[in-house]
């Protein structure tokens, strides 16, 4: 992943550094419970644990394995150096290489949902934090992009909290998911290695034994876990869409934060443009792009074959920095968000009253007229306001065919603001509690 859309706890959790020292601890924790089942000596054993606090050297590594082309042997003999060729002969004693890589890649992928949980519980403290500032703060809502109701900015703040929430949940389903280990040898079965090998190394490592391997650890597992990365990523995009659609000239009823010295353009110097959340909707794109990938990988022959190998080198990082740095990026924008309440209420008016045709028609309807001729009447009078700027609520007052159902100051409490708000404190108990 480039540096420019990248955090460091993230990137450094797929260092191969990082990556080595788990390997490591898998090949330790191995010989510890095969020293206690008298498989090897416990002095072997031991032995290894004399690279606990050892810097594997990267590079040395990656000299043996362009000979040995192989990444694990390349390895586990720079671990033969360290520790002496004698004292290591009993290390990956009946193990086979997806052990330690398949077992790696799911520790990896459960610390990056641990930083993804934690940027999560940021975002939704910046979002709670601001729809309850504008939990009444009036705007229109929009359907099909028109003009539709009256909402409040705080419950657009709040449905954007529901849904993150919802996703915490769906990423510590999949962290559960991924959370499984395998120590089970050539074709998963056993054969050259017990059992409580791998229930002994997957306790040491906050894992659970994978009931059945085949070799590697099945990939519906890693399919669940980039699917729901990419629901997070479309979860994402909803708000970024949201935010531009706000900051555009037209609309400008909330902007992303411009900072002093900023620049908007290298042509124009009146351009405040909103650069993060278009940036948010590309990064969302980014990480999507790896769950067909991590889908297809479901698939592989027979017991095992290394088609999904050279796709999670790529996806595992590269998916998980990406939302990484989006959800950090997100959070930002939402807490310096700046929101214009009064030009909410201008563009709101901008149609003099037209959003109260709902109300105009069930009141008709519940004073005798049918729903048809109802609808008919608040029609002909709406059209006059889109068609030439008139006032709806004049227009209504007007017509003899509407004053006859209803009185003036009947027609006249059908404008008021507060009646769509009336249920915000419902709705933000339900997804805010009693907070």
């Amino acid at each position: 992943m480039i540096p420019r859309y990248s955090r460091p706890e993230m990137v450094a959790l797929w260092e191969p550094a990082t990556k080595f020292r788990i390997w490591f601890e898998i090949e330790a924790h191995a010989c510890d419970a095969m020293a206690e089942l008298g498989v090897i000596p416990r002095a072997n054993a031991d032995a290894v644990w004399k690279a606990k606090d050892v810097e594997f050297d990267v590079a040395r590594i990656d000299e043996i394995e362009a000979v040995t082309k192989h990444d694990v042997i390349a390895f586990l003999t720079h671990l033969a150096e360290i520790v002496g060729a004698e004292e290591a002969r009993f290390v990956h004693q009946g193990m086979t290489s997806s052990d330690v890589l398949d077992t790696t890649f799911n520790i990896q992928l459960m610390r990056a949902a641990d930083l993804l949980l934690a940027d999560l519980d940021q975002l939704l403290a910046a979002l709670k934090r601001r729809a309850m500032e504008h939990r009444m703060t009036v705007r229109i809502g929009r359907s099909h992009g028109i003009h539709a109701e009256p909402v409040t900015m705080g419950l657009t703040f709040a449905r954007f909290y529901a849904e993150m929430d919802r996703n915490r949940a769906r990423l510590q389903a999949a962290r559960a998911e991924i959370a499984t280990g395998a120590i089970s040898g050539a074709v998963g079965t056993f054969a050259n290695i017990d059992p409580r090998v791998e229930a002994h190394v997957c306790a040491q490592l906050g894992l659970s034994p994978e009931p059945i391997s085949t070799q590697v650890i099945p990939r519906d597992r890693h399919a669940m876990f980039f699917a729901t990365l990419g629901v997070i990523a479309s979860s994402i995009e909803n708000i970024a869409i949201e935010i531009r659609h706000m900051q555009r000239t037209e609309v400008l009823e909330a902007e992303e934060f411009f900072s002093k010295g900023q620049k908007g353009s290298s042509a124009m110097p009146h351009k405040r443009n909103p650069v993060l959340t278009e940036n948010l909707t590309g990064l969302a794109r980014m990480v999507r792009s790896a769950v067909v990938p991590a889908l297809e990988n479901v698939a592989l022959w027979h017991e095992r074959d290394i088609s999904h190998s050279s796709v999670e080198r790529m996806i595992g990082p590269d998916a998980t920095i990406t939302l990484d740095f989006a959800l950090a990026r997100l959070t930002g924008v939402i807490d310096k968000l700046v929101i214009y309440p009064d030009t909410m209420i201008a563009n709101m008016n901008k149609f003099r009253g037209l959003v109260h045709s709902q109300r105009v028609l069930l009141a008709l309807t519940q004073a005798g007229v049918s729903r048809e001729d109802a609808y008919a009447l608040v029609q002909r009078n709406a059209m006059k306001v889109w068609e030439q700027g008139k006032d709806f609520k004049e227009e209504l007052l007007a017509d003899p065919d509407v004053t006859a159902a209803l009185s003036p100051s009947e027609i006249e409490e059908k404008f008021d603001l507060g009646y769509h708000t009336k249920h915000v404190d419902t709705i933000f108990a339900r997804v805010f509690g009693d907070a």
